[in-house]
């Protein structure tokens, strides 16, 4: 009876050590990296990977070291909104869109950024489908969310009839979903996946996804949502809507830089110290929908720009905004994005360099940690300083349509610094009074 128990004992600490628990790990060629969102349809006359793929040494020139691709797959033909349909209602997971070319192409298209030094993910929409999806003509409406007339529906709450909600109680639906995704990794080599309304997805499933794809390959993993779980052990990259939201309110003078600080000392400490935030100025969402940059910040563009590049997180550009994108590009429509004025190149790629090339702005606990410098009882301005090895960012704003007098204050802050834009050199003492025009920014490195 002792030496049974001497044995039980002994396999169950056998099992306990043997068995490895499934950690995350967030790919270290992401630390510094910039991402760029291309919009295919839109991007050339043809709307083709072959005349995209014309772009790519100018993408690259520009700093970008990830190109996600709004989805490539073929778009529903039942219940399609317009006359081209929503990128978002996939008829066939494992296929390209017809329209863009062939899988040939895409495969091409993946193993030349790749040459380039440049990453791919795609878009994921495992939230829903088309209403003619094969999964569906193939029998299996159990993998859907039916009405109560046993009737394919919309996810519930929105006016998304283009899209049949899918059904995530069904385990073969879950499978069947992950393999469509290791397929991308296999097939065509690419590097991740940014994941569609994932909050509307159980979280559990996310995670099976990510222990299955890493297996296959190391995948970044960016979700459409702003959820601090969602980084426990799925996602790399959860957007900042909430900041975004912020930097909106703020150019049209219904917010001001208190809402930023209370964002720096509520919302973002909500989430672990390693998580990367996608921070952007525009996105496929809010050029169509809210509007293109401009007509959304005015003369602040530029300087929402910056901060999305200086503050903590990783930054996005939405494909045109190098050009000035003047428009709210058609959703369901063609509707070319013009390369007349490609002005804006040289200031993205100031700030892109700078990123890649300080590590107090690289990513997560790869960089440093914002110090606030500015006066807190300052509605208008606001400067922080970021550092990490010796190697210091000074980020100062105007934050609105009047000139400004920004008090800074830190024993951190003295110093011999060089200006970005200027290259001229400061000298900092620890409190230091700096003039702006409106919505004017200074970026110093030390």
């Amino acid at each position: 009876m002792k030496n049974s128990l001497v044995l039980f004992m002994l396999l169950t600490i056998f099992s306990c050590t043997s068995k490895k628990e499934y950690k995350k790990t967030t790919p270290e060629w992401s630390k510094n990296s910039i991402m760029y969102e291309v919009n295919i349809r839109q991007y050339t006359p043809e709307g083709t990977f072959n005349s995209f793929s014309k772009h790519l040494a100018r993408i690259k020139d520009l700093g970008v070291d990830i190109i996600w691709f709004m989805p490539i797959h073929p778009i529903g033909e039942k219940n399609r909104k317009g006359s081209l349909g929503s990128y978002y209602s996939v008829k066939d997971y494992k296929s390209v869109n017809p329209e863009f070319g062939t899988i040939e192409d895409f495969n091409r298209l993946v193993e030349k950024i790749h040459q380039m030094g440049m990453k791919v993910i795609i878009d994921w929409v495992a939230n829903h489908s088309s209403f003619d999806n094969t999964w569906i003509e193939n029998g299996n409406l159990d993998w859907y969310s039916l009405d109560s007339l046993g009737q394919l529906q919309p996810p519930i709450g929105t006016d998304w009839w283009d899209v049949a909600d899918l059904n995530f109680d069904n385990y073969d639906m879950r499978k069947e979903m992950i393999e469509c995704m290791k397929y991308w990794l296999v097939e065509s080599n690419i590097d991740g996946f940014r994941c569609d309304v994932a909050d509307w997805v159980p979280l559990d499933f996310w995670e099976d996804c990510r222990k299955e794809l890493d297996e296959v390959k190391d995948v970044f993993m960016l979700a459409e949502a702003e959820n601090p779980k969602l980084h426990n052990n799925a996602f790399d990259m959860t957007y900042a809507w909430h900041f975004h939201f912020v930097m909106n309110e703020i150019a049209s003078q219904k917010k001001s830089v208190y809402d930023i600080i209370d964002y720096l000392n509520n919302k973002a400490t909500d989430f672990p110290n390693d998580a990367y935030r996608l921070h952007f100025t525009s996105n496929h969402d809010e050029n169509s929908w809210k509007g293109y940059a401009e007509e959304r910040l005015g003369d602040a563009v530029k300087t929402f720009a910056a901060l999305s590049v200086t503050i903590e997180g990783m930054p996005l550009i939405y494909s045109g905004q190098e050009a000035s994108l003047d428009k709210r590009l058609e959703f369901f429509e063609k509707d070319t994005i013009s390369w007349a004025d490609l002005s804006l190149s040289s200031f993205y790629k100031t700030l892109f360099e700078l990123k890649k090339n300080n590590p107090a702005l690289w990513n997560g606990n790869y960089g440093g940690k914002a110090e606030v410098i500015s006066s807190v009882n300052d509605s208008l301005s606001f400067a922080f300083i970021r550092e990490k090895n010796n190697n210091k960012v000074l980020s100062i704003f105007n934050f609105s349509d009047k000139p400004a007098t920004v008090e800074l204050s830190s024993d951190n802050l003295r110093g011999s610094y060089n200006c970005v834009f200027t290259q001229n050199k400061k000298e900092f003492s620890e409190k230091e009074n700096i003039s702006l025009s409106p919505w004017e920014f200074l970026i110093y490195t030390k």
